[in-house]
């Protein structure tokens, strides 16, 4: 017999309206992400403009509502001079970061151009590595100020009249970190980060900050360094950045499944750390959180790092290039129910990133077509149904053990309630990899519903992966749920993500 989950989904328990940037990607100039990714002139599906049409296509079928740019790492050395003007003007440059040749075939006016053929906006990174204040003003001013300016001007002489009038603004990338160009302390960087976010304030007071947190949680100043930050910035930003990766380095499925767990611990942390310096200061204002980088990453570590430490400078080289297996997929699911459970606080998510680097989208690299990697799938069912109010469910689950988690609940489950569309959609996965598990949920406070399908990505293999021209992992849609006097009861087989949707009956 089966085992039992119980779960009460009710439209009173509402936990917040989603943000629709939740579902948001990251574009870097890394690896093949722009060129031969986005931008591959002369390749049969590229438009007049060189950008590959097959491309915007699936990222237009993700419903991408914002792409972080221009990284990441990429942006603590990025002058954006560089990236504007007549293209074959622009200088080549080292790249330190990922020790590549950038040679600004793309830049502002071109990614802007590519964002909006995407139906994506654009959230812009500043330089606060090797940069500062005047050069995230400078950039600022090109980008948003109407015109009769030296940078606004300029930026009309390059052909835009129109201001880009990009919203959101990180300050910095991962400032924390040893690794980056122009790695600061904790008051180094709050310092920095308030006097730029007061200066670019002035000249456009309608953007808002995103106010760079730790790494990860794993880094030796984590929390300390967000209470520094913030006790600078807390008036000035309106988001603290949260980033985390996941990897399965030691080949135990059912423990790397856990792992959303960490993310779940990790936002609530931060919570109690912006609201400690929200009392510390006697604000009545609430820090959002911008998950802005999230992912499974850890299949291309060794051949990154043979790359750029032996093959330095080359343009584009195939760098975090991480082909998912049906695990991944399984996490990205589980990372994503975890965001929308925190949906009052995290206001903007990234996953990163979205085209060839970690991403859910790849391109042939000889030329071909476009693909689909497994996580594609998870992703794509969370924007397109988790748009509406989060609300908490109820759970109770069964429940086994893991080598490093303990116990924890075979359902992870949230719910999204849409009432412009009438729809209820449940979002759930069974993370028991040996038992399947009957989830039987109360949704009577949704009366004239009836259920509209049962969407499932399952394989029998975790390890299998898609590829260019082979997808062995895609959804189904299946008869795994019914409904009786306002009570569904649902098979969930084991390592399975389920999207059960309910549509009202207008009959």
């Amino acid at each position: 017999m089966a085992k039992q989950a119980k779960m009460v989904v009710d439209k009173a328990f509402s936990i917040s309206k989603i943000d629709k940037r939740i579902y948001g990607s990251f574009i870097e100039h890394l690896g093949r992400a722009v060129y031969d990714g986005i931008y591959q002139p002369g390749h049969p599906l590229s438009n007049a403009d060189g950008f590959r049409k097959d491309v915007i296509d699936l990222v237009k079928e993700l419903d991408v509502p914002i792409v972080r740019y221009p990284g990441g790492n990429f942006v603590s050395n990025f002058y954006w001079e560089d990236s504007v003007g007549p293209v074959e003007e622009r200088p080549h440059r080292l790249e330190l970061a990922w020790r590549s040749l950038e040679k600004n075939e793309v830049g502002l006016h071109e990614f802007k151009k590519w964002a909006d053929a995407a139906n994506s906006e654009v959230m812009m990174a500043v330089n606060l590595g090797t940069r500062g204040i005047t050069d995230a003003c400078n950039l600022l001013e090109y980008c948003n100020h109407p015109g009769g300016t030296k940078y606004s001007d300029l930026r009309i002489k390059h052909g835009q009249k129109d201001p880009y009038g990009f919203k959101t603004w990180c300050l910095g990338n991962e400032m924390d970190g040893p690794w980056q160009i122009g790695h600061k302390t904790m008051d180094e960087y709050g310092r920095l980060a308030e006097e730029t976010a007061k200066a670019m304030k002035l000249i456009d007071p309608s953007i808002e900050f995103v106010v760079c947190g730790s790494s990860n949680k794993d880094m030796p100043t984590f929390a300390l360094w967000e209470d520094h930050v913030l006790s600078h910035t807390y008036d000035y930003v309106d988001y603290l950045s949260l980033h985390t990766y996941y990897g399965n380095r030691s080949d135990d499925s059912n423990d790397f499944l856990a792992k959303s767990d960490d993310m779940d611990e990790f936002i609530r942390t931060i919570i109690a750390t912006c609201d400690y310096v929200k009392a510390k200061k006697r604000s009545k204002k609430n820090m959002y959180l911008s998950f802005d980088e999230w992912n499974v990453w850890y299949h291309s570590n060794d051949a990154d790092n043979d790359i750029t430490e032996n093959h330095p400078w080359q343009v584009a080289p195939p760098l975090l290039e991480d082909i998912y297996n049906f695990e991944d997929a399984l996490l990205v699911g589980l990372m994503l129910i975890v965001l929308i459970r925190h949906s009052d606080r995290v206001k903007v998510a990234c996953l990163a990133q979205l085209i060839n680097v970690i991403a859910p989208i790849m391109t042939d690299p000889n030329g071909g077509g476009s693909w689909k990697q497994t996580i594609f799938y998870p992703f794509m069912h969370a924007s397109k149904y988790g748009r509406g109010v989060a609300l908490q469910p109820v759970i109770s689950s069964t429940e086994h053990e893991t080598s490093g988690h303990g116990s924890i609940t075979d359902i992870e489950a949230v719910a999204v309630y849409n009432e412009e569309k009438e729809e209820v959609t449940i979002f759930a996965v069974n993370r028991n990899l040996k038992e399947d598990v009957v989830l039987n949920t109360d949704v009577r406070s949704f009366e004239g519903y009836k259920v509209a399908e049962h969407i499932v990505l399952e394989s029998d293999d975790l390890k299998v992966v898609n590829a260019f021209g082979q997808e062995n992992v895609k959804p189904k849609t299946t008869q795994q749920t019914t409904m009786d006097n306002g009570e569904l009861t649902s098979m969930l087989h084991k390592a399975s993500w389920n999207v059960i949707r309910l549509v009202k009956d207008n009959k």
